[in-house]
C-alpha cells in the first residue's frame, strides 16, 4: 500500500540517486533553506524524528509548520523544547504474546465492518506488520540431543490454537507477515533481517520515497534494533494498533542525552561487561522517558552486534531508545548480514546528503552528557534482581555472600523447617561450604546418579539464552571456546546445574556449527533447546523435582546464571531467588562451577584430569582467537541461507490447519482466542461525550498504581475468577498457561485486571489483591462487582494518586478497565502512554486540581460521582464540575481537569475508542 505523505512539504522534497535508482526523500538541510530553522547540531536520533515531521507535515492537522520549528528551538535551549508531536513509524514489529490481541482486533474490526456494510477487505495494516513467534517455547527438555525436538514439538501442543489464528491472519491479511516459530527472537530476526536502516516506498503520487526505517513494536526490547540506526521502541497493543492502522503516535520532543564512548575493550573482556556498566552508569543518571545517544571515537572500535546488545538494554537503563548514527560499520554490518548491496549504498549516500552520517567532525547538541573510557571495563555480573546492580567479577562471591547474610540475618533458614525435619525423621548433616556458615542454610537431594548437597548460591540455572547477547558473535564464539577448553581439561557442567542454549536466530548455530563449538557445548550440557526467548521471560521450565523439593523444603537461595537483560526477583523460575546477569561465556565458566559462592575471578573453578586446580584464565579464549573464528564462520552466505525461507517455516508449521476466508471463523469453544465484543452492535455513526450520572466507584488506589498492577500478567490460581472461567470450561489447572498466552481471550483477560495479588483497593482495610465491594456492600472480587453494576446499568468510576499508570505500556491495563464498564479514571496525574490509551479505549482520564485527592476529600468508595461540562463543545483539556455525593448524603462540587488532550483524542472518545474511529472512517470510504 502506498504511504500518505503530507500534501504541505513540496518545498523539502529533493531527489537522491543511489544504487542505479533515484529516490524522492525529505531534505533537512532544504528546509534551513526554506527558513524553517537550523537543524544541524540536532543529534542524529532527533533528525530521525524531524524528517518524519517534514514528510507528513499537512497544514496543521497532525503536523504544522511550527512543529518543524520546534526542533530548531529545541537545539537553541540546549535540548529541551517538550513539544507534543504527531509521529508515524514506517512498521510495526510484534512477538506472540503481544501480537495476538491486536490480530483478534483486526479480526473482530472486519467483522465490524462487514456488520457496518462496508468491505472486510478495507481492515488491514496500512504500515507493514512483521510478527514473530517467539515467546511460547519453554525449556522442558534439556541437556540431551532430544531437547531442541522435544521442546518444539510441546510448544505445538500447548499453543496450536493460537498458532492456526496467527497462521490465518498470515493469509488473510494484506502488509501482514508472520515469521514461524522456531526461527528466532523477532529482535534478533529485525536486526538480522527485517530492518533496512532506510526504508523505501512509493507514496500516494507513486514515487519511490527513501526515509529512514522507523518501527514500534510490541515488546520493550524493540531497541535493540537503534544498534543499527534504526530508531524503534517498544509500545502497548492500542498504540501498535493504531500505528499499522495509519494514525499517528502522540509524544513529546524528547531530551537526548549523549553519551560519548572512548578507548578500546581490553583483554578479557566482552560487550556484555561493557553494556553492564552503561546500565548503571544511565540508571544513575536518570534517562526515563529520553533518547540515549551514543557517539565518540570509542565507536570506531565498537563492532555492531556490541552495539545492539548496548541498544537492546535501553528498557533497563529506562531510556526510550538507545540510538547509534549511521558510519562505516553500520555499513559493514549490513553487508555481513546479507542486505542487498544497492540497499547499502542508498543507505551511505542517503545518509550522507541528509545529515545524518556520524563523521569525524560529528558533534551535535545534546540535553546532557557523560562519558566512558572502554578502557576501563573490566569483567562483570549484574544482580541478584535488578539489572543495574552491577557487580565487578572479582567482588562477585563476597557480594552474593552479603546478599546472604542480609537475607538471613538474625534468622537462620533452617529454623522454619527444624520442625518439619524432626517429623521426617531428622536433616542429614550438611558438609561444609564456602562462604558465610552462620548465613547459609543447607539441603541434600538424590538424582539417578547420586547424592548431592545444595545450599544458598547453589547454581541450579545456567542459560545462554536472549536477543540481547545471541546476537553477538563475540560472545557465542566466546562461550564456545571456553567450553572447548574446559572440554579439553576434563570438566563439565556441575549435575545440580540446569544448563541450556537458547539462540536468537538459527545463523548463531550456522557458526558454531562450522566452528566446530556446538559439538563442545553439548558435551558439557548447552545443548540447543530452542530459538526463543527461553529463561529471558521466564519460560526456563521446571527443574528436576528432587531440586526443586530441596530448595523449597529447605528454604534455599538458589540462583540463576543467564545471558539475558532482566533479572528481577521471581522472573526466572519460581524456584529461584537470586539471578545474575552474565556473558555467554561467564554463563558456561559459572555452570562448571556451580556455586555463586566460589569468587570465580580468582578462586579454582574445577580440577582438571590430573587433578590440578583449574582456573578461570586458564579456559577464557584471547580476543585474537575468538576475532579469527568469527572472520571465518560468520559469514554474509550464512545469512542469506538462514533467512531465504524465513516466512515459510518447517513441516510443522507447513502442517498447521487455517480454517476462514477473509473473516475469521472463530471457535466457539476456544479458551485462547475469543472475538472482543469492543465492535458488536456498534451504530454507523459516532456517538456524543455524555456527562457522567451517578457512577459508583469500583477502587480506591494509592500512589504509582503501575499497569503491572493493573494489567493481567504471570499465572493464576483456579479460585480466581479467570482460575474459575477455565474450570467451568473443563481446562485443568496445569493446562492454565498465563496471562500472557490468554491474551486473545478477553473474557480471561478482564478477569484478570486489576487482580494483581500486590494490590490494594483502599475501600478495603488491609486487604490485598482484586477485591472491591459489590453492590450490596459486602466484599467480592473487581470482577464480580463490575457485571453486577454492568448488569444494574450503572457506570463506574475508579480513583488513583499519583503517576497512575506507571509503568510498562500494557494495552490490556486500558482495554480491561473499559470491558469492566469503568468510564472514568480519576487521579492526582497520570504516566503519559496510559492515559493516551485509555483514550484510545473510550475511558475518560481526569485530574484533581485545587489540591484535592482522593484522601483530602475523604473518599471510602460508598460514593456516587457525577460529571458535567463533557456534553456539547468540550475543549481539550477543559476544567470541568465534579459532584460527590457521600454515604451519609452529603455533597461536595470539585473541578476536575479532562485529559482529553487534543482534538483528535476529543473524535477517539466520541467514537469509542481509536479503533472504532478507524473503524467507521474506513465503512464510510467505502
Amino acid at each position: 500500500m502506498p504511504i500518505e505523505v503530507g500534501q504541505d512539504s513540496s518545498k523539502t522534497r529533493k531527489t537522491l540517486s543511489a544504487g542505479g535508482a533515484s529516490f524522492a526523500y525529505y531534505s533537512i538541510p532544504a528546509a534551513e533553506a526554506a527558513g524553517l530553522g537550523t537543524f544541524s547540531k540536532l543529534p542524529a536520533s532527533l533528525k530521525v524524528v524531524l524528517e518524519n515531521m517534514l514528510r507528513f507535515e499537512d497544514g496543521g492537522r497532525t503536523v504544522s509548520v511550527d512543529d518543524i520549528k520546534a526542533f530548531s528551538e529545541w537545539a537553541d535551549k540546549g535540548g529541551q523544547n517538550p513539544r507534543e508531536i504527531a509521529y508515524r513509524p514506517a512498521r510495526v514489529l510484534m512477538q506472540d504474546f503481544t501480537g495476538v490481541p491486536a490480530v483478534v482486533d483486526l479480526a473482530a474490526m472486519r467483522d465490524g465492518i462487514k456488520a457496518l456494510g462496508g468491505d472486510a477487505q478495507k481492515i488491514n495494516p496500512l504500515n507493514p506488520v512483521d510478527l514473530v513467534i517467539d515467546h511460547s517455547v519453554m525449556i522442558d527438555e534439556f541437556g540431551n540431543p532430544r531437547a531442541f525436538q522435544m521442546n518444539v514439538d510441546r510448544e505445538y501442543e500447548r499453543n496450536m490454537e493460537r498458532y492456526e489464528f496467527l497462521k490465518w491472519g498470515q493469509t488473510a491479511f494484506e502488509n501482514f507477515r508472520v515469521v514461524p516459530p522456531g526461527t528466532g527472537i523477532c529482535h534478533q530476526v529485525n536486526l538480522e533481517y527485517l530492518a533496512q536502516t532506510v526504508w523505501t516506498d512509493k507514496d500516494q503520487n507513486g514515487d519511490e520515497v527513501a526515509y529512514p526505517d522507523t518501527l514500534v513494536g510490541t515488546d520493550s526490547h524493540t531497541t535493540m534494533v537503534n544498534g543499527a540506526a534504526v530508531l524503534g521502541w517498544g509500545v502497548g497493543g492500542i498504540e501498535a494498533e493504531a500505528a499499522m492502522l495509519g494514525q499517528p503516535i502522540s509524544m513529546l520532543i524528547p531530551e537526548v542525552v549523549g553519551f560519548k564512548l572512548t578507548g578500546e575493550m581490553m583483554e578479557g573482556t566482552t560487550g556484555t561487561d561493557l553494556v553492564l556498566k552503561v546500565v548503571e552508569m544511565l540508571r544513575e543518571h536518570g534517562v526515563v522517558g529520553k533518547f540515549v545517544e551514543f557517539y565518540g571515537d570509542g565507536l570506531d572500535n565498537l563492532p555492531l552486534a556490541q552495539r545492539a546488545t548496548i541498544a537492546n538494554m535501553a528498557p533497563e537503563y529506562g531510556a526510550t531508545c538507545g540510538f547509534f548514527p549511521i558510519d562505516a560499520e553500520t555499513l559493514r554490518y549490513l553487508e555481513q548480514t546479507g542486505r542487498d548491496k544497492d540497499r547499502i549504498a542508498l543507505v551511505e549516500a542517503y545518509a550522507k546528503e541528509n545529515g545524518f552520517w556520524r563523521g569525524a567532525d560529528y558533534d551535535p547538541v545534546y540535553s546532557s552528557t557523560l562519558a566512558l573510557d572502554m578502557t576501563t571495563i573490566v569483567p562483570a555480573i549484574s544482580g541478584p534482581k535488578r539489572p543495574q546492580d552491577y557487580i565487578a567479577l572479582d567482588s562477585a562471591g563476597s557480594a552474593f555472600g552479603q546478599y546472604v547474610k542480609g537475607i538471613r540475618e538474625g534468622k537462620d533458614a533452617s529454623t522454619d523447617t527444624e520442625a518439619r525435619w524432626e517429623a521426617e525423621g531428622g536433616a542429614p548433616e550438611p558438609r561444609d561450604i564456602p562462604g558465610d556458615e552462620g548465613h547459609h542454610a543447607k539441603g541434600w537431594y538424590k538424582s539417578e546418579d547420586g547424592a548431592y548437597q545444595l545450599h544458598d548460591g547453589s547454581i541450579v540455572i545456567a542459560s545462554i539464552t536472549s536477543c540481547t547477547n545471541t546476537s553477538n558473535p563475540y560472545v557465542m564464539i566466546g562461550a564456545g571456546l571456553v567450553a572447548r577448553k574446559a572440554r579439553e581439561l576434563g570438566l563439565n557442567r556441575k549435575p545440580w546445574v540446569k544448563t541450556s542454549l537458547a539462540p536468537g536466530s538459527q545463523v548463531v548455530s550456522e557458526y558454531l556449527e562450522a566452528a566446530g563449538l556446538q559439538e563442545d557445548l553439548d558435551a558439557i550440557g548447552f545443548n540447543l533447546v530452542g530459538y526463543g526467548c527461553t529463561t529471558c521471560i521466564g519460560n526456563s521450565g521446571p527443574l528436576d523435582a528432587p531440586i526443586s523439593k530441596a530448595i523449597n523444603d529447605y528454604d534455599l537461595i538458589a540462583t540463576s546464571v543467564l545471558s539475558g537483560n532482566r533479572n528481577f526477583e521471581g522472573r526466572i523460575s519460581p524456584d529461584v531467588r537470586a539471578n545474575y546477569l552474565a556473558s555467554p561465556p561467564l554463563v558456561v565458566a559459572y555452570a562448571l562451577v556451580g556455586d555463586m559462592n566460589v569468587n570465580i575471578a580468582t578462586d579454582p573453578i574445577g580440577t582438571d584430569k590430573d587433578g590440578n586446580d583449574v582456573y578461570l584464565k586458564d579456559i577464557w579464549p584471547s580476543n585474537a582467537e575468538i576475532a579469527e573464528l568469527v572472520e571465518k564462520t560468520v559469514t554474509r552466505d550464512a545469512f542469506q541461507e538462514k533467512y531465504a525461507d524465513v516466512f515459510k517455516g518447517d513441516e510443522k508449521w507447513q502442517a498447521v490447519e487455517v480454517t476462514g476466508g477473509e473473516t475469521y471463523d472463530w471457535p466457539p469453544t476456544s479458551t485462547y482466542i475469543q472475538n472482543p465484543p469492543y465492535f458488536q452492535g456498534m451504530s454507523k455513526d459516532p456517538g456524543v461525550i455524555s456527562d457522567l450520572k451517578d457512577a459508583r466507584v469500583l477502587a480506591i488506589l494509592g500512589d504509582m498504581v503501575t499497569t503491572d498492577h493493573i494489567s493481567p500478567a504471570g499465572s493464576f490460581k483456579d479460585t480466581t475468577p479467570a482460575g474459575k472461567y477455565l474450570v467451568e470450561r473443563q481446562v485443568p489447572v496445569r493446562e492454565f498457561n498465563s496471562y500472557g498466552s490468554r491474551r486473545g481471550n478477553h473474557e480471561v483477560m478482564m478477569r484478570g485486571t486489576f487482580a494483581n495479588i500486590r494490590i490494594k483497593n483502599e475501600m478495603l482495610d488491609g486487604v490485598e489483591g482484586g477485591y472491591t465491594k459489590g453492590p450490596d456492600g459486602e466484599q467480592t472480587s473487581i470482577y464480580d462487582a463490575a457485571m453486577a453494576y454492568q448488569e444494574a446499568g450503572v457506570p463506574l468510576v475508579i480513583f488513583g494518586g499519583e503517576q497512575y499508570g506507571a509503568g510498562s505500556s500494557r494495552d490490556w491495563a486500558a482495554k480491561g478497565t473499559n470491558l469492566l464498564g469503568v468510564k472514568a479514571v480519576i487521579a492526582e496525574n497520570f504516566e503519559r502512554i496510559h492515559r493516551s490509551n485509555l483514550v484510545g479505549m473510550g475511558v475518560i482520564p481526569f485530574e484533581f486540581t485545587g489540591g484535592d485527592t482522593r484522601k483530602t476529600l475523604g473518599l471510602k468508595g460508598d460514593e456516587t460521582v457525577s460529571i458535567t461540562g463533557l456534553e456539547g463543545d468540550l475543549k481539550p483539556g477543559a476544567i470541568v464540575p465534579c459532584t460527590i455525593t457521600y454515604g451519609d448524603g452529603s455533597t461536595k462540587t470539585i473541578d476536575l481537569k479532562c485529559r482529553i488532550d487534543t482534538g483528535v483524542e476529543k473524535e477517539y472518545v466520541e467514537h469509542g475508542g481509536v479503533l472504532h474511529y478507524v473503524l467507521r472512517n474506513l465503512a464510510k470510504a467505502g
